[in-house]
């Protein structure tokens, strides 16, 4: 009898642990817009707190073009090794308005377009999330260009220009950009974070979260190699934790325009 007991609690254990959700990875590919205030660890914390458990890496570099990323394979790479549940594509933020010259507009469309073709045929959802400008002409037009890259290579695409740009005007108070005035700063990350769970998830988020990961500033030491999005800093003074509590979930979400149908 006894033994019939320790099998049967033993069925049950191994049962819970089947039910347990496993993570699922995500992986993302860019440049400081991502790493400064290390997007990818954010999106990976609220994404668990809000029941989809997630773990993040990414290959990212400081002013890199999504061109470089094709061109030296590292996100094929990544792919085979590492294939991922979801590709977050993010390119250098004048790439697509033809900065400098009308040759990196071609590259970027291209490279978007292989790297997402990589991506789906690894088996990853692929999205590609839009950067943004605080002018209001140059917003339009770069939403406009984003998206258009978007529907060439086939995936969605996360528009954050005008939502960040409406955002900004209504909450003034909040650190939408670090210290440079540039880069993002906590409010933009989440804001990210937020719209890139909308489209993935097909709703907003609505618990807080920690980060307990390296909150990278743009001097960062990072090179384009896959990591962690957890993994040490390579720069020790790199701050490394940061709350995000509900009223700012909520805060964030209501500031963002309705989802498109």
């Amino acid at each position: 009898m006894h033994r019939w007991i320790l099998l049967l609690m033993l069925l049950f254990a191994f049962a819970g642990c089947a039910a347990e959700p496993q993570p699922g990875k995500a992986l993302f590919v860019g440049n400081s817009l991502i790493y400064v205030g290390n997007l990818p660890a954010t999106y990976a914390a609220l994404s668990s707190a809000n029941g989809h458990p997630l773990q993040s890496q990414m290959i990212v570099n400081g002013g890199a073009f999504l061109d470089e990323r094709h061109v030296d394979g590292s996100v094929q790479r990544a792919l085979a090794e590492h294939p991922p549940q979801l590709l977050v594509l993010q390119e250098q933020g004048g790439a697509l308005l033809c900065m400098p010259d009308e040759s990196t507009c071609t590259k970027s469309q291209a490279a978007i377009k292989a790297l997402a073709k990589a991506g789906n045929e690894a088996g990853a959802s692929v999205l590609l999330l839009g950067s943004y400008q605080p002018h209001p002409a140059a917003s339009v037009r770069l939403i406009t260009k984003e998206g258009e890259a978007a529907e060439q290579a086939g995936v969605p695409y996360v528009a954050i220009s005008e939502a960040l740009r409406s955002a900004t005007a209504a909450a003034p108070d909040l650190q939408w950009y670090a210290a440079d005035g540039m880069h993002p700063g906590p409010a933009l990350t989440l804001l990210d974070a937020i719209q890139l769970y909308r489209t993935v998830h097909g709703r907003l988020p609505e618990r807080g979260f920690s980060v307990e990961a390296p909150i990278y500033l743009p001097k960062s030491g990072l090179d384009a190699n896959l990591r962690n999005a957890d993994e040490r800093a390579p720069l020790a003074d790199t701050p490394t934790h940061i709350d995000y509590p509900d009223a700012m979930i909520q805060r964030i979400n209501a500031l963002l325009p309705p989802a498109q149908p």
